[in-house]
C-alpha cells in the first residue's frame, strides 16, 4: 500500500507542475459583465449596494447556455432615495473646505433587484475593479480593492452574504438598515459596521412593550430571512423572561404561495390572541397587508418593528384600516438640511446614467422616453424636465428621513476615518497607500457630530447607540394616518428607565382609547393561585382559592403563603388579620355568672361567718371547735375569692397566683375540715371508759395539725413555681381561627402533685368522718362533714376529664366550677344546719340539749 500512496503524491506533483506551467499569465472577467448604474470618478471611490428594483423575472435555465442575466422590474423609489442621499453626502463632502481637503470622492452604485446572488456578485466587482471589458494583466490581479468602503445593502439577508464574502477584504460594509442581531458577530462579519441599531435591542424593547400593556398572550408573524427570524428569537427569549407566551409563531415571505399564506390567515383567524407582533420587512408588510384586507381581518392590535411601521407606502397600502392603532419603535426622527431639494433637482437629462434615470423618470410621471443611437428623443407627455416636487408619491415623502440620515452618517463615517489617515489638515496626504483593513480600524474609532448635531460613532461590535421611538398609528378623519411619537426607548440607560411612555395619548384598534386585554387566561385575583393547565403554556391557567390558613395578597399569585401562628385569612384571603384573642373575661355571661357566684359564696361565707361570731359563746359554736370553725370560713372565703384570678386575661403573676393560691387555700380548708373530724373522733374517745385521747389532740395540736399539712403544700407550690412555674400561653393550634389565650401549667408534675395531695387529704377526711358519722351526739358534725367529702370528691372526680377535654375558655369554667361547687358544698353542708339551729331553733342551741338531755 505504501508504493501506491508514494506513486499518488508523485502524480499529483506531476499534474499541478504542468497546470501551473499552462496557467494563464492575465487576468481575465469570468461570465458576464455588471456596469455600475450610478458611478462618478474621483481620487478615492466608495461603492454602493441598493436595491433600484425590487423583484426580477424568473426564466427557466436549459442548462444549454449561460444563465441569462436577471431582468430586474418593479422600480424601487426607496432604494432610489438611499442612493440620493449617499451622492448628496459624497457631493457635500466634496465641496467641504474642512473635511478631505483637495481630495475628491467618487462612487460606484450597483443595482441588485433583491437578490442575494447578485449583491454578492457585485460586492465582488467592488472589490476587485471587474466592471470593464479590459483584459488585466497579471499585476492588476493582486492590486488594492478598487473602492475603499461600500454602502448598503438595505436588507439583513444580503448584507450578511455580502459581510461573509468580502470580510476576508477587510472591506467596509456600512449598512443604513441592515438590523439582524446575527450582523454583530465579528467573528462572522469582521468588516460589517451599521449605522442603525441592531435588533438585539430592538426585540427586547418590543417585549418589554408588549409587557408594558400586559399583553401576555400574543401572536408574532416574522419575515422568513435573517432579519425576522434572528429577530424573533431575540423577542421570544425575552418574552418568556417577562412571562409573555406566544400563541403562535409563523414566518412569512412575500413569494410565499397562496396555500401558505391561507394557512396564516386560518391561523390568525382561529386564534384567540388579540395581539400580533410583525417582525416584517416593509416589502413582506406590503404583500400581508394586502392579503389581509381581501380578508377582512381586522380588530386586531399589531405591534411594529422599526421596518414598516413608520413607512407611509405601508400606510397608503393599508386601505381597509387594518392597521390603526398599531404601535411599535422607529429610528428617532432627524433632519438632513439640503438633502430634500438635492433629491427633487433631478432630471434623466443632465444624468451620468441615462438608462436608470430614463426609467425613474417614466415611472414617476406614467410617461415614456424613446432613445436613439445619438440622442434621447422625447415623445409623448416627457419633456425631461418636469417638476419632480409637483408629484406626490414615495419618491417625493421624506418620512424615510430616519434611514436617509443612516446612509448620510455612514458616507460621513468613511470620509472622517480617511480624514484621519491621510492626515489632512489644510491639505492631506496624497502619498499614504490606503489599505481597507486600516480605513476599518479607523472608521471603528471615530467619534463625531454630524452638521445636525447627531452624534456618530460604533461600538466593539460595529453597533451605534439603542434608541428609538415609540410610534403609534393614529388615523385622522381625512383618511390619512399620522405616524404619532407617543414615548422613547434607551438602551443605555438603567432597565427601569428605558421605556418612557405617554399612555393618555395613544389610539388603538378600532379607535379604541381602552387599551386592548390580550390574556390566555383572565388575572388571578389576590387570595387565589394559579395552577397551570396541563398541556397548554404557562399563561393559560385556573385561579384556585387559598386553602385555609394561606393567603395570596398579589395578583397572578403563583403560591399561597401561611398567615402568621396569631393571624388568620379574611374572607377573601388576600391578607391576614390578627386571630381574635379567646379567654374567660368579666364581660362575657359565663364569667360575668362565674365571678357571681364567686362573690355571692364570698359574701354568704362571711354572713355565716358573721352569725358564728356573734354566737361565738353559744353552746352550738364552742361546741363545735369554734377556732377551727373560723380557720375555716377564712379558707373558704379563701377558696371563692381565688377562683376570681382564673377570670380574666392571663398574665404571667395571675397563672402562677391562680394554681398556687387554688392549692393552698383548699389544702387549708380540707386541713381544718380534717382536724374537726379528728376531734369529733378524739372527743369520742375521751367520753369513754378510761379514755385520754384528748389531751393528746388539744388546741394546740389542731393548730400545729392545720400548719403542717398546709405547709407541705406550701413546699410543693415553691418547688412548682422555683423549678418549671405556670405561664401566660398562646394556644394556636386548637382553634384555626382564635387564640386561646391560656396558662400553661409548667411542670404537670407540680400541677398533679398539689392536686393529688389535696385529693389524699380529701379522702382521708372523708373516711375519718364516715367512721365518726354514727357517734352518739345530738348534733354530731362528722355526718355533715362526710356528705361535704363525698360533694368534694365527687365533684373533683368529675372534673378530672371535664377539665381535660374542654377547651380553651371552658377548661378555665370547669376548673372555676369545680372550686365553687366544692366550696358551696363544704359551706352549706357543714355550717347552713348549725346556721338554721342558731337563727330558727335557738331552744336546740343549749348545753343540755347538746349533751343530750333535752331531747326525745
Amino acid at each position: 500500500i505504501q508504493p501506491l500512496v508514494h506513486g499518488c503524491a508523485f502524480l499529483q506533483l506531476l499534474l499541478l507542475v504542468s497546470f501551473s506551467q499552462s496557467a494563464e499569465t492575465e487576468c481575465t472577467q469570468r461570465g458576464d459583465l455588471d456596469n455600475p448604474q450610478l458611478s462618478k470618478e474621483g481620487d478615492i471611490l466608495l461603492g454602493g449596494i441598493f436595491s433600484f428594483h425590487s423583484s426580477w423575472i424568473n426564466r427557466e435555465n436549459t442548462y444549454k447556455q449561460n444563465p441569462l442575466p436577471l431582468q430586474c422590474t418593479s422600480l424601487n423609489f426607496r432604494e432610489f432615495q438611499f442612493a440620493q442621499t449617499m451622492l448628496f453626502a459624497i457631493e457635500e463632502i466634496n465641496n467641504s473646505t474642512e473635511l478631505l481637503p483637495g481630495i475628491t470622492l467618487g462612487y460606484k452604485v450597483y443595482d441588485t433587484c433583491g437578490s442575494i446572488a447578485r449583491s454578492v456578485k457585485v460586492a465582488l466587482n467592488l472589490a476587485s475593479g471587474s466592471d470593464t471589458k479590459t483584459v488585466m494583466s497579471k499585476a492588476s490581479c493582486i492590486k488594492p480593492a478598487q473602492v475603499q468602503a461600500i454602502m448598503g445593502e438595505t436588507s439583513s439577508s444580503p448584507s450578511s452574504a455580502i459581510a461573509t464574502v468580502i470580510g476576508p477584504f477587510s472591506i467596509p460594509l456600512i449598512s443604513h438598515f441592515s438590523t439582524c442581531a446575527c450582523l454583530s458577530d465579528k467573528t462572522k462579519y469582521p468588516s460589517f459596521l451599521r449605522t442603525i441599531p441592531s435588533d438585539y435591542f430592538q426585540s427586547r424593547a418590543l417585549a418589554q412593550l408588549v409587557k408594558h400593556f400586559g399583553w401576555m398572550w400574543v401572536g408574532a408573524i416574522r419575515t422568513n430571512d435573517d432579519y425576522g427570524n434572528n429577530g424573533m428569537v431575540t423577542f421570544t427569549e425575552t418574552a418568556e423572561q417577562l412571562g409573555i407566551c406566544l400563541e403562535y409563531s409563523v414566518p412569512f415571505f412575500r413569494t410565499d404561495p397562496p396555500d401558505k399564506i391561507q394557512k396564516i390567515i386560518d391561523l390568525i383567524k382561529a386564534s384567540t390572541s388579540k395581539v400580533i407582533v410583525a417582525f416584517l420587512s416593509h416589502m413582506d408588510m406590503d404583500v400581508l397587508i394586502k392579503e389581509l384586507s381581501n380578508h377582512n381581518i381586522s380588530g386586531y392590535q399589531w405591534v411594529g418593528s422599526e421596518s414598516w411601521i413608520f413607512d407611509s407606502q405601508i400606510a397608503a397600502v393599508d386601505q381597509t384600516h387594518i392597521l390603526d392603532g398599531a404601535i411599535g419603535l422607529s429610528i428617532p426622527k432627524a433632519h438632513v438640511s439640503g438633502l430634500k431639494e438635492f433629491m427633487l433637482d433631478v432630471t434623466p437629462l443632465n444624468s451620468s446614467s441615462n438608462d436608470l434615470f430614463v426609467e425613474f423618470w417614466e415611472a414617476m410621471f406614467s410617461c415614456e422616453f424613446k432613445q436613439s443611437k445619438s440622442a434621447v428623443e422625447i415623445h409623448g407627455e416627457c419633456t425631461g424636465r418636469e417638476d419632480v416636487a409637483g408629484v406626490k408619491n414615495s419618491f417625493t415623502d421624506m418620512s424615510l428621513m430616519p434611514i436617509f440620515n443612516n446612509v448620510y452618517k455612514g458616507v460621513y463615517a468613511v470620509a472622517h476615518a480617511l480624514h484621519m489617515i491621510l492626515k489632512c489638515n489644510e491639505t492631506c496626504d496624497n502619498g499614504v497607500q490606503l489599505q481597507p483593513l486600516e480605513i476599518l480600524k479607523y472608521i471603528q474609532k471615530i467619534r463625531f457630530k454630524t452638521k445636525e448635531g447627531d452624534e456618530v460613532y460604533f461600538n466593539e461590535n460595529g453597533d451605534p447607540a439603542a434608541k428609538y421611538e415609540i410610534i403609534n398609528w393614529q388615523p385622522r378623519e381625512n383618511g390619512i394616518v399620522d405616524f404619532v411619537k407617543v414615548g422613547l426607548y434607551d438602551a443605555s440607560l438603567s432597565a427601569d428607565k428605558q421605556l418612557n411612555l405617554q399612555d393618555e395619548s395613544l389610539i388603538w384598534a378600532k379607535n379604541s382609547l381602552e387599551v386592548p386585554v390580550s390574556v390566555c387566561s383572565e388575572k388571578c385575583p389576590p387570595g387565589t393561585r394559579k395552577v397551570l393547565q396541563k398541556g397548554k403554556p404557562v399563561c393559560c391557567y385556573d385561579c384556585i382559592r387559598c386553602p385555609d390558613g394561606e393567603i395570596s395578597n398579589s395578583t397572578d399569585s403563583i403560591t399561597c403563603v401561611k398567615c402568621p401562628e396569631e393571624a388568620w385569612p379574611n374572607e377573601r384571603r388576600d391578607s391576614c388579620l390578627d386571630k381574635e384573642s379567646v379567654f374567660l373575661s368579666y364581660e362575657e355571661i359565663m364569667g360575668a355568672l362565674l365571678t357571681a357566684a364567686s362573690l355571692f359564696g364570698t359574701c354568704l361565707t362571711a354572713i355565716v361567718a358573721f352569725i358564728f361570731f356573734r354566737h361565738r359563746k353559744t353552746p352550738l359554736v364552742r361546741a363545735n371547735n369554734s377556732e377551727l370553725s373560723f380557720l375555716l370560713l377564712f379558707s373558704l372565703i379563701l377558696c371563692f375569692l381565688c377562683s376570681l384570678t382564673f377570670i380574666g386575661r392571663p398574665s404571667e403573676w395571675t397563672c402562677q397566683l391562680r394554681h398556687t393560691a387554688f392549692a393552698i387555700t383548699f389544702v387549708l380548708c380540707i386541713s381544718c375540715v380534717l382536724g374537726k373530724t379528728i376531734v369529733v373522733l378524739m372527743a369520742f374517745k375521751a367520753r369513754l371508759p378510761g379514755g385520754n385521747m384528748m389531751k393528746w389532740f388539744g388546741p394546740t395540736q389542731q393548730r400545729l395539725s392545720v400548719l403542717g399539712l398546709t405547709l407541705i403544700q406550701v413546699i410543693i407550690c415553691i418547688l412548682w413555681l422555683t423549678i418549671s412555674p405556670p405561664f401566660p400561653f398562646k394556644n394556636v393550634q386548637e382553634f384555626r381561627d382564635k387564640i386561646i389565650l391560656e396558662c400553661a401549667l409548667g411542670s404537670e408534675l407540680g400541677f398533679w402533685a398539689g392536686l393529688g395531695y389535696i385529693g389524699l387529704l380529701a379522702v382521708l377526711c372523708f373516711i375519718s368522718a364516715f367512721l365518726a358519722r354514727k357517734l352518739p351526739d345530738n348534733f354530731n358534725e362528722a355526718k355533715f362533714i362526710t356528705f361535704s367529702m363525698l360533694i368534694f370528691c365527687a365533684v373533683w372526680i368529675t372534673f378530672i376529664p371535664a377539665y381535660v377535654s374542654s377547651p380553651g375558655k371552658f377548661g378555665v369554667a370547669v376548673e372555676i366550677f369545680a372550686i365553687l361547687a366544692s366550696s358551696f358544698g363544704l359551706l352549706i353542708c357543714i355550717f347552713i344546719p348549725k346556721c338554721y339551729v342558731i337563727l330558727l331553733k335557738p331552744d336546740k342551741n343549749t348545753k343540755k340539749y347538746m349533751m343530750g338531755k333535752g331531747g326525745s
